[in-house]
């Protein structure tokens, strides 16, 4: 009976020295795309904040509107009328 081998993996060619793309780049490119990287992150979070109040402003005015339906708070009343017939 033949033995069953295992198939050989192809060594792989070592690194360039564990360099890094920011190591390959310039400083000064480098520097320009992390502050790029920086500009759009605070743009991207002020625009949440942004989204964010907006939905609290529509919510507290869906909620004021509501407040002055009296069907809407005779309907949500915790009270129970019965107790005081």
């Amino acid at each position: 009976m033949a033995k069953n081998k295992k198939p050989v993996a192809p060594k792989r060619q070592a690194d360039n020295g564990g360099s890094t793309l920011a190591d390959l780049l310039k400083p000064e490119l480098a520097r320009k795309l992390k502050e790029a990287s920086a500009t759009w992150k605070a743009e991207e979070e002020a625009e949440r904040a942004a989204q964010r109040q907006q939905a609290e402003r529509e919510r507290q005015e869906k909620e004021k509107q509501m407040e002055q339906n009296f069907g809407h708070l005779l309907g949500n009343s915790k009270l129970n009328w019965r107790d005081y017939k």
